[in-house]
């Protein structure tokens, strides 16, 4: 009996960790750690983009320091209730834009992104 409640356990332990992750589109663990300069013209709150960024990216920083930075983020909000997320490389060119209703979908498109480029 002792030995079927501890398989019985050890397939229950095994079983939830795999779904720890599960449903997400970037590990939890986050990729290597980026920086991003929000740009001055943006108008969504830095303090909202990063509330969502701790959550969905947290290998992803934001700095007031545009040298320091890897990317710059342009966000905008739209009277059409519309977030509208743009990203730029070093030297300008625009390599990534999302429209979504949702911040926090705009801040996972923008995630998924960063993480998955080489």
């Amino acid at each position: 009996m002792k030995k079927l409640i501890a398989v019985f356990a050890i397939l229950l332990f095994a079983g939830t960790a795999g779904l720890a992750g599960a449903g997400t589109d970037v590990p939890v663990s986050g990729g290597r750690p980026l920086k991003i300069f929000l740009a001055r013209q943006s108008n969504v709150p830095s303090v909202d983009i990063m509330k969502n960024l701790s959550e969905k990216c947290p290998n992803v920083t934001i700095t007031a320091v545009p040298q320091k930075s890897d990317y710059m983020l342009k966000a905008f909000w739209s009277p059409d209730d519309r977030y509208r997320f743009e990203v730029v490389a070093k030297g300008g060119d625009s390599i990534y834009a999302t429209k979504t209703v949702l911040l926090s979908n705009a801040v996972k498109d923008v995630c998924h992104f960063l993480n998955t480029r080489p």
